[in-house]
């Protein structure tokens, strides 16, 4: 079973941050790839109540508590779009739209209405995805692989994808009339790998996601330098599974690949936390909370990271000042997420991560863009 994800792109974050509507629903819900679906359907199901009962009790009017369940029940009724179900639904909706994302985290259940969006549980999957595709390469055989968290190895089907190279650009023959004056075997070859790495590269083009999704490599040189030279691939990871794969099952690889998928994303988090001592020394950051929040609204802020789990109670005001107010609901967004959201807009980076991952261990850590 696929596991089929909608990773958000950053204007897709955008849109859900600025979106302006009195009547907001967030719910976050509990999804099985192997599922029939009928479990989620329920699940949606009893939450919808949950939500109109909200937005009733908030006082929403009839027309716009109809729309909203109108597009819940929709949604709810869509057998084809519950057969392609990931670890986790995003459900985000309004009297007037609804948008949802499947996402390859495990994250907290919960429902939400408000005036705004619940979008930081959501960007833990850009911070760190969880699936990520691995191709094996050789000149005799072509495989893209998807890595599953906790399922088997699962085979992509890649329209026009070159299945060797011979197929992909013939046959040598050898035939000097035909190269270059001059010009050895072997680097006849180099052209031919370097046209087959092409095509290859062209074809995943219409399949990969991008947005910070993996593609690790699987190959033996000299394919792997020329596959790397031509692919366009914005998230090749940095280092190869070295060596034919031929000989490797698809479940080999995808354990070798996630070995690798750890490293880029332990490397990543070093990186960031290395950045963040290093402007401890400039005076550029900050990890008390209220001192976050007013950098946040002023702009200040270029990287933030924020733990997903522990919403802090309260909300920020025009002026970037915290008010400390529990609301009641142990899952209702509050400080930390409102901070999120003025960094992204604003144009920062916001690290959605564990609390054992901010720096200094507590609910926030940024690094400012110039020293206060």
């Amino acid at each position: 079973m696929r596991l089929h994800t909608d990773i958000p792109s950053r204007a897709e974050i955008d849109a859900l941050l600025q979106t302006g509507s009195r009547w907001c629903a967030t719910l976050y819900l509990p999804t099985d790839p192997t599922s029939n679906g009928d479990p989620e359907r329920i699940e949606l199901k009893n939450r919808s109540r949950e939500v109109l009962e909200r937005l009733r009790t908030a006082g929403a009017g009839e027309d716009d508590l109809t729309a909203v369940e109108d597009q819940l029940a929709d949604l709810e009724e869509d057998a084809t779009f519950w057969r392609f179900q990931a670890r986790t639904l995003a459900v985000f909706a309004t009297p007037s739209a609804l948008v949802t994302f499947r996402l390859p985290n495990r994250l907290q259940p919960l429902t939400w209405v408000s005036d705004r969006f619940f979008v930081t549980p959501l960007m833990r999957a850009v911070t760190f995805p969880q699936t990520a595709f691995v191709l094996a390469l050789a000149a005799g055989s072509v495989r893209l692989l998807e890595i599953v968290p906790d399922l088997p190895a699962q085979r992509v089907e890649v329209p026009d994808l070159p299945t060797d190279l011979e197929s992909a650009v013939g046959a040598d023959r050898d035939q000097p009339d035909r190269a270059p004056r001059g010009q050895p075997a072997s680097e006849r070859q180099k052209v031919r790998l370097r046209q087959f790495a092409r095509q290859v590269d062209q074809a995943l083009r219409g399949v990969l996601p991008g947005h910070g999704v993996a593609l690790v490599l699987a190959a033996a040189e000299p394919l792997a330098s020329i596959f790397r030279s031509v692919c366009r691939y914005p998230d090749l990871a940095p280092d190869t599974i070295a060596g034919s794969p031929g000989p490797l099952g698809d479940d080999e690889l995808v354990a070798l690949a996630r070995t690798e998928l750890d490293r880029v994303h332990a490397a990543r988090l070093r990186e960031l936390h290395e950045l963040f001592e290093e402007r401890v020394g400039q005076g550029r950051t900050a990890t008390d909370i209220a001192d976050v929040a007013r950098f946040a609204t002023a702009g200040a802020v270029g990287i933030v990271f924020v733990d997903i789990d522990r919403p802090v109670p309260g909300y920020v005001d025009d002026t970037g000042a915290v008010v400390f107010e529990d609301s009641g609901d142990p899952t209702a967004p509050g400080v930390v997420d409102e901070i999120a959201r003025r960094v992204w807009l604003t144009g920062g980076t916001v690290l959605a991560v564990r609390r054992d991952d901010v720096p200094g261990g507590g609910e926030v850590a940024a690094v400012l863009r110039y020293t206060p």
